[in-house]
């Protein structure tokens, strides 16, 4: 197949002169025309494979950067994913921090609760005995100044005597009819309950009034 820029630039060759000797008309090319027009066909042979080499350099290049691309993507997503697990992290161990100071007391509470179910207890025998009224009130502000202190680290004591039975809170250690009050208020604590900064750490053992 003819190429019609070959042909452009043959046709636009300027011919050689020559010297001391004219051209007639149907007489050969002259030594210095084929020369020259070797010369020419050479030359744009030459610039068709340096035309050849720069749109092959040039698909090459679009390649890289398209590969470049590619890849900054794939480092952008993977930045953002390691950032997201960082957060995550730092997130999980705040949590964990914070939750290990809220509930650090949890046991120590556990081990208060038989002290606290003993005043309880003494304050009920103290008065079913008509023991001295200073002694019962003494007992009192005992057990008073014992759950201030614990309610100052989040201890928070639950006796729910007359309120509507809730099983998040409440164990239910038998029901008695009762048609003084609704069903499923409670008439009467067995042992109170505890939460430690929202959460339970005992529930409050009751007595239920049935339909």
């Amino acid at each position: 197949m003819s190429n019609p820029f070959k042909s452009e630039k043959l046709k636009s060759r300027k011919p050689v002169e020559q010297k001391g000797k004219k051209r007639h008309s149907g007489e050969p090319f002259l030594e210095e025309e084929l020369e020259q027009e070797i010369e020419d066909i050479e030359e744009f042979e030459h610039e068709i494979e340096d035309e050849d080499l720069l749109a092959k350099s040039t698909d090459e290049l679009r390649e890289e950067v398209e590969e470049l691309k590619r890849a900054l993507e794939e480092s952008h997503d993977k930045l953002l994913l390691a950032h997201a697990e960082v957060e995550n992290t730092r997130r999980r161990t705040q949590r964990d921090v914070s939750s290990a100071h809220k509930y650090a007391l949890e046991q120590f509470v556990m081990d208060l609760l038989p002290v606290l179910d003993n005043f309880d207890h003494a304050l009920v025998n103290a008065k079913k005995a008509s023991a001295d009224p200073a002694m019962i009130e003494g007992i009192e502000l005992t057990q008073q100044s014992l759950l201030k202190a614990l309610e100052n680290h989040g201890v928070k004591q639950i006796n729910p005597l007359n309120e509507i039975f809730n099983p998040q809170y409440h164990e239910a250690m038998t029901a008695v009819a009762n048609p003084d009050v609704k069903p499923n208020t409670i008439i009467e604590v067995f042992q109170k309950g505890y939460e430690l900064n929202g959460r339970l750490v005992r529930p409050a053992r009751v007595v239920v009034a049935s339909q």
